[in-house]
Order: structure tokens, then sequence, then C-alpha cells
């Protein structure tokens, strides 16, 4: 079978009903099954009763009393042979408390590693955007404000929530920007940062605190009579962050915290974007129904999930009318940078 961790890295384990290899499931997540419960490195989570072996064999886990007794969520295609797993709404919410930003450790369009960790020290920016969202046309206007701002200290990140990165290829070879561009096939970034919508940006601060948590930013003004936001709101509010250390009202705001609903359906995406790449495009469509009904609001979800199965995520009826649906809603998720 095929499980696919919280990083979104797919891993091959022998498996079947439900359990899996003990010493794979190790080999490829790091947790061991000792007397003290299930540990790695130095930390051990103590199963306090709970059984995570077969009943007749203790080299066989049983992948659910696994994942629960860690603090994640499983979604799985049995007939597929594929598992997904992401945190729980509380392991997030203990994940995050400490206010640091998460750790990224993506990969480029072409494969090669890219980190937003490795700008540690300096003010950084997340970028999210997609090749389903007209944000796709605005790297070039992140161009020009880290070209603006760099001397400043700024350094700008950019991550593409796509389901393949030849998706993302042509916007990133044509805007051929000079700061990192990160594909995110698994939409990690969006868990980890609590993103439902692009373009989104973070701010972090050289000590690796956020300092704003996801907002709706676009990089210029291309699309504002869809977006009814104006670029210049939150690039003059960033200026000010970088140049005077001023941060703005939305900065007083905590990140958001998802709810068990909301990581459930990551994972059932995660599950149906491997089954796309196998051609089991049903299969795929079944899951995505599932994490929409789960996270009915979650753009990534909901119109990635068009893109991801070859519909139409600009004037297809289905992206229509969940757009309707959601501006009569007020436009959920959509908080603009004040």
């Amino acid at each position: 079978m095929i499980l696919i961790d919280v990083d979104g890295r797919e891993h091959e384990l022998e498996g079947r009903g439900g359990y899996v290899d003990a010493a794979g499931l190790t080999a490829a997540t790091g947790w061991e099954l000792k007397p003290s419960g299930l540990c790695r490195g130095e930390v051990c989570v103590p199963l306090l009763g709970r059984e995570v072996t077969a009943p007749d064999d203790p080299a066989r886990i049983d992948l659910a009393a696994w994942a629960e007794a860690l603090g994640l969520l499983v979604a799985a295609d049995p007939e597929a042979g594929v598992s997904a797993v992401t945190p729980s709404a509380e392991t997030h919410r203990r994940e995050l408390a400490d206010g640091r930003a998460p750790s990224l450790r993506l990969q480029d369009v072409d494969g090669r590693p890219v980190a937003f960790d490795d700008l540690s020290g300096h003010k950084r920016v997340l970028v999210t955007w997609a090749s389903w969202c007209g944000c796709r046309h605005e790297l070039a206007g992140w161009q020009r404000l880290q070209d603006e701002l760099a001397d400043a200290g700024l350094r700008l990140f950019s991550v593409a929530l796509d389901a393949d990165p030849e998706d993302s290829r042509p916007w990133i070879e044509a805007a051929d920007p000079t700061y990192p561009v990160a594909v995110d096939t698994a939409h990690v970034t969006a868990e980890r940062y609590g993103i439902t919508n692009v373009p989104s940006v973070v701010w972090v601060d050289e000590d690796d605190r956020i300092v704003k948590p996801p907002t709706i930013a676009p990089g210029d003004d291309q699309f504002r009579d869809y977006t009814l936001i104006d670029s210049e709101q939150h690039h003059e509010l960033l200026r000010a962050w970088v140049r005077e250390g001023r941060l703005p009202e939305s900065a007083d705001t905590e990140l958001p915290v998802r709810t068990d609903a909301e990581q459930q359906a990551l994972a059932e995406r995660r599950v149906a974007a491997y089954l796309q790449k196998q051609g089991r495009t049903d299969a795929a469509r079944a899951h995505l129904a599932r994490a929409q009904e789960l996270a009915p609001w979650d753009w990534t979800v909901r119109r990635g999930g068009i893109a991801l199965t070859g519909g139409d995520p600009f004037l297809g009826d289905e992206f229509l009318a969940f757009w309707q649906e959601w501006d009569a809603q007020g436009r959920p998720g959509y908080t603009a940078t004040t």
C-alpha cells in the first residue's frame, strides 16, 4: 500500500486490511513502537493501554490506531491501497502554540529543494498562488516589490498550490522571478499556515515569528474588479513594516485554527491527487466530493479540485456555481490585509 505522510511524501509499505509492516512504517515516518510508546528521537507518545499492533502479529501495525495515538487523521481508499494522514485540529493547535513559523521544505518546479526556513533571519513574506487562479499572472508584481524592498531586508518566498508542477511551470518561466518559487502539490503549506484561498500572504519576522496571519493580498491590480481589493493597500503596509517595523491592525489576530473536518478534507484531497495521477479520475472525484463536503469554503480544495480532475476552474459551470454560492455567503475566508 501507499502511505502519504504529513509532509506529503509517498511511501510504499507492505500491508493489507488496514495493517502495515511495523519496520516499514518506522523507516517511512521515524515513529518506532517501544515499551514506552511510539517514539521518534527523544519524543515518546505513551499509548496508555491502546493497542496498535495486530492481535496475532506484533510485526504489523493497525494504521488507524497508530494515527489516532499520534493525533493524526486518516483518509483511505482501500481498493486503491492508499492512505493519507494529516494532523488533527488539536495537534495542529499545539504545533502553532509558540507562534513560530512552521517549517516548509519543498521543491521548485524542476524538483530541486527550496526551503522557506533558509530565509530565517530576514523579514519574510510567504506568497501563495496557483495556476487555477488569476494570481498566476502576478509573479512579476511580486518581483517589483522584492526589488524595491530587498535592500531593506525583505525576502519573498512564493508557493504554488498546484496538483502538478507542470501546471505552474508556464507562469514561473514567464515571470522568471529571482525569489524562490516552490510548487506544493501536497498542499502542506495550506495546512500548516491555515491558508484556504489564494493569493494569500503571511508575514514572518527575523526571529521566525508569524507577525501577520494569512490574508488576501494580490500582487497587482489586474483582477481588482473581481477581488475588490486594491493591491497597494497591502503593499503600503508591507513597506511600513519592512522599513519602519510598524505592523498593521491585521497583525493583531491569531493564525486561523483549522477544524478536524478541514484537516480531514486535506487528507482526502491528498488521496484524490494520488488517484488522479494513477488515472483513476472517478475515484479521485469521490474523495474530492468528500473533501468539499468537509471544507465547503476552502478554495484550495474546491477550485483546486476542479483543476485537479481536468475541469475548468475559470469559466466552467462547476466553478461558476461555487463562486455564486460563495459570493452570496459574503465571501467567507476572503479577508484583505488592513
